[in-house]
């Protein structure tokens, strides 16, 4: 049988609709028990919720009549309502639930490595709702109570997809997506910045700015709160017509590796590369030229650069996902790390810079080991010990590598406002980095 609880309670067998209970308490109970497939739903459970702390006397007695009347329609379909330790279950794994299938595929999504096979997911996933959860068998109070985690992961996949069609300059797709749910979530900050971008792109500003004094007043009247910093600076921009919004956010100059926008290698040392991770050291900062958004980026240019191997890679990205809080605290080390480094190659003077630099590669020596490799030599390697700051450290003993040899002297940064990158000058000619634009713009003001 098919079963479909996101929405209008409906059972199928075969493409026919089948009716599962004359009463709406029956298929109420039905649903209960499916939400719970496989686990045991004690009756004290289901009268709670069937009557909502309201219970009559012969509550036990009717759910025991509803479940006598479920298994006699539904034992032709091979779905089996069994008496289990005070309670009943039902063994869904032969039968087709939404509910369960909604979550396989959000899960699924999570751990996806190929951004098109996590939209697909999330597509399918979303795809899956045709209305408020059982719409015609419970009411909004006990659906607040079953529906919690539900609601959250729907919302989660379609502002994930949102920002996904986003990046990929699909506006429109984006629109025609959040327009049905527009005014069901007015307090999801993040699913309004992604609608705001894309009535922006699509040339409704007015709409843009209607949708942001919309959600500013739900948050403080019902909340009693302002919106966020991201909210808000995106609704300055849209004020003052600021033209990058008018594209995708992956940075100019980047190659996608995996799901993560990565700098191009320009300098040919890790070290150099780990400044490389921002773009306009010389000018002020612009929205989009840091390519260190979020741990999962940091982590995956660490295996891009084979300071890590996958293995590693793959246990950083599933322990940032488990402690959020540390991944944080690892990518805000990470960057202030990055502007020391920089600091320290581009001023051989700034003492204060390469001690920085200096007591951060001292940590990173007492977190090495020293192990045989496959092809019988010895290697210093970063022990998983380390935890999430395993790619600063990685950073950190190549960057002392390089300050304590001579090609430190050959290190030259990008004139150009817009780069300021670093590289490697071995010729003693170059001034200008690899990036084709570098140059341009004051060669031909010239």
């Amino acid at each position: 049988m098919e079963f479909r609880l996101l929405g209008a309670f409906e059972a199928c067998h075969e493409g026919r609709s089948v009716l599962v209970g004359t009463r709406r308490q029956e298929r109420c109970l039905l649903a209960l028990l499916l939400l719970e497939a496989g686990r045991v739903v004690t009756t004290e459970r289901l009268i709670d919720l069937m009557w909502q702390g309201s219970s009559p006397a012969s509550a036990r007695g009717t759910v025991h009549t509803y479940i006598g009347r479920l298994r006699a329609r539904l034992a032709p379909y091979g779905l089996r309502v069994r008496t289990r330790h005070g309670g009943y279950t039902v063994d869904a794994d032969a039968h087709a639930v939404d509910v369960r299938e909604f979550l396989e595929l959000v899960g699924r999504s999570g751990g996806a490595a190929d951004p098109a096979e996590r939209m697909r997911c999330q597509d399918r996933a979303l795809a899956l709702w045709r209305g408020p959860l059982l719409a015609d068998v419970i009411d909004d109070r006990l659906r607040g109570r079953l529906a919690g985690r539900l609601d959250e992961l729907r919302v989660s996949a379609l502002e994930q997809r949102a920002e996904a069609r986003l990046a990929m300059g699909l506006h429109d797709r984006v629109l025609a997506d959040l327009a049905p749910v527009a005014d069901e979530f007015p307090a999801r900050e993040r699913l309004v910045a992604a609608r705001m971008t894309a009535l922006s792109r699509a040339g409704r500003r007015a709409e843009a700015l209607e949708a942001y004094r919309r959600t500013h007043k739900v948050l403080v009247s019902e909340l009693g709160i302002e919106p966020g910093a991201a909210l808000t600076t995106l609704h300055e921009r849209i004020l003052c017509g600021d033209p990058s919004l008018d594209r995708p956010s992956a940075p100019v100059y980047a190659v996608r590796v995996g799901e993560e926008w990565l700098p191009w290698n320009t300098s040919g040392h890790p070290a150099l590369e780990f400044c490389n991770t921002y773009a306009g050291w010389g000018g002020p900062e612009r929205p989009g030229a840091d390519w260190l958004r979020g741990y999962a980026t940091l982590a995956v240019w660490t295996g891009h650069l084979d300071l890590a191997d996958e293995r590693l890679v793959a246990w950083l990205r599933r322990r940032a996902e488990e402690r959020p809080d540390e991944a944080a605290a690892a990518l805000a080390r990470a960057r202030e790390f990055r502007a020391d480094l920089y600091a320290c190659l581009t001023d051989s003077q700034d003492v204060r810079a390469f001690n920085a630099v200096a007591e951060t590669a001292r940590e990173a020596a007492g977190a090495a080991v020293f192990r045989r490799g496959e092809d019988g030599l010895g290697r210093w390697r970063l022990s998983p010990a380390a935890g999430l700051a395993l790619p600063v450290y990685a950073v950190a003993r190549s960057a002392a590598e390089l300050l304590a040899d001579p090609r430190r002297f050959l290190v030259r940064r990008c004139p150009d406002e817009a780069c300021g990158w670093l590289f490697l000058d071995a010729s003693g000619r170059r001034r200008w980095c690899s990036l084709a634009i570098c140059g341009n713009r004051c060669r031909g003001a010239q």
